[in-house]
């Protein structure tokens, strides 16, 4: 049931769906350019260098690598490859460490911009929070102006403290799954091109998990910090002490809702030439918001409006609309 209705939630936010993805374009632009800028002229003897080619090479091999292991069914291109890039990733960090006086400079500058951009998202995220909160509270329609510059100082804070954990936990993931994808071919020496496809479904299957284990975890903190105006320790803290309760539930959930927006991205990227993913990586950001905020009215007992006006009272109680006793 909470699926099903944050599905329908989704769609009544239609329209802040291209609000939030206009947003992120000229955000992206605005960064990407800066940090273009900080890139061209700070560190052009290293885009300019051998090393930087090599890793470049390797990178645009893999493709090319894993379709020719694919095919012929042998993992041992696979295993040279990594042996490869550790070589070259070795000789690019011996260049980096040589030159280490001109980059830190602009290496502190290309991770202000990204922690800047992401916290600017996670402002417009949080903005977007308030409107579904409005929504599923009392029905309005809140601008998204209004929401973005009312609680920008709340969401600011929030962003600060979420934007580097987040950076953290993806980085440890995209580590774990990096080696879980080269260590699992060599355990299975003998498989051919399926131990290739069973690493690649392993890794798939750890990165989607992984990444809904995130969601479970903090799915009440922006809620707790809209809905019931709690301060960003207490919301934290409160995410933290209800990992346990109904723990199962919701990480169900999360795991189908990420198999599920991969399944439709891959389609319509696929079906429409790379287009379609201009609605549906805004929708799928807009989807995993509503999934928090349904699961902390639902797991809070918290009575909320669904999109034809009736009100959610409960699994246990009537499905009866009761306006008057709604909070």
């Amino acid at each position: 049931m909470r699926f099903k209705h944050s599905v329908s939630i989704t769609a009544d936010q239609f329209k802040n769906i291209f609000k939030l993805f206009l947003y992120r374009i000229v955000a992206a632009v605005v960064f990407y350019s800066l940090t273009y800028l900080i890139l061209r002229y700070g560190l052009s003897f290293i885009m300019e260098s051998g090393e930087f080619a090599e890793i470049k090479r390797l990178a645009s091999e893999f493709v090319r690598i894993l379709v020719s292991s694919l095919a012929s069914g042998e993992t041992a291109p696979l295993q040279a490859f990594q042996t490869q890039f550790h070589t070259a990733l070795a000789a690019f960090a011996s260049l980096l460490i040589h030159n280490l006086g001109s980059i830190i400079g602009s290496v502190i500058g290309v991770v202000a911009v990204y922690i800047l951009k992401r916290f600017t998202n996670g402002i417009a995220q949080f903005a977007l929070g308030t409107l579904i909160s409005d929504r599923m509270s009392t029905h309005a329609k809140t601008r998204f102006a209004t929401a973005y510059f009312r609680n920008i100082g709340r969401a600011a804070l929030y962003s600060l403290v979420y934007v580097p954990l987040s950076f953290v936990y993806d980085l440890l993931v995209l580590v774990a799954c990096w080696f879980l994808f080269f260590y699992i071919p060599s355990l299975l020496p003998n498989w051919g091109v399926l131990s290739v496809l069973v690493a690649i479904s392993f890794t798939m299957a750890a990165i989607i998990c992984l990444q809904a284990l995130k969601i479970t975890l903090i799915y009440s903190w922006m809620p707790a910090m809209i809905v019931d105006g709690k301060s960003l320790p207490a919301a934290l803290k409160g995410s933290v002490a209800d990992i346990r309760r109904d723990f199962g539930r919701r990480l169900g959930g999360f795991v189908v809702a990420c198999y599920l927006i991969v399944a439709v991205n891959v389609l319509f990227a696929v079906a429409t030439v790379g287009s379609g993913l201009l609605l549906t990586v805004p929708l799928s950001f807009v989807f995993l918001i509503v999934m928090q905020f349904v699961n902390y009215f639902e797991s809070n007992g918290k009575k909320y409006y669904l999109t034809n006006g009736e009100i959610w009272q409960g699994e246990e109680e009537d499905d009866v609309p009761d306006i008057k006793n709604a909070k």
